[in-house]
């Protein structure tokens, strides 16, 4: 008997990591080509390597395919991390799965606030304002919809109930 229930929890434990990853990948992969696709459409194709650009510096907009490459994998290391906090967050904070439309969006926008203010000026690239209005209202929007919204209602899909 003990044995079974032994059992039972490390089975638990594994569940809840596999939805843990489930939902966190899911969200982050749909957020990220969502977000990478917007993003190209709306600036040009060249977008991974500005990018990689935050790594690397201004040199890499004339990177080639390694580092094309490179900010493909940071833009989706970026949208998983994303979700990964989304995730972490909803284990204590429940709303955030009761509420995936209003927590979502308003996680979209930390998102973009927390890269514009935060991520971009501490990168290799420095960037920093001035910003103009329609930009920062543009991100908004687009982050709000493509990278919150897939990532609250991924993690509320699959990623598991909160434990307690």
């Amino acid at each position: 008997m003990i044995g079974n229930s032994a059992k039972g929890t490390v089975g638990t434990q594994q569940a809840t990591g596999n939805s843990a990853l489930l939902g966190i990948g899911i969200g982050g992969v749909i957020a990220g080509t969502l977000d990478l696709l917007q993003a190209c459409i709306l600036f040009g194709w060249d977008i991974p390597l500005s990018i990689a650009g935050g790594l690397l510096g201004r040199q890499a907009v004339h990177g080639g395919p390694g580092t094309y490459a490179l900010g493909v994998v940071l833009h989706f290391f970026i949208a998983c991390s994303a979700a990964a906090v989304y995730y972490a967050a909803s284990r204590s904070l429940t709303f955030l799965i009761e509420y995936p439309l209003v927590c979502g969006l308003f996680f979209g926008a930390a998102v973009e606030e927390v890269m514009r203010l935060v991520v971009l000026p501490l990168s290799a690239l420095h960037a920093k304002g001035p910003y103009q209005w329609n930009d920062l209202v543009l991100g908004l929007i687009v982050h709000m919809t493509v990278v919150g919204l897939p990532i609250s209602y991924s993690v509320r899909r699959f990623g598991g109930p909160p434990t307690a």
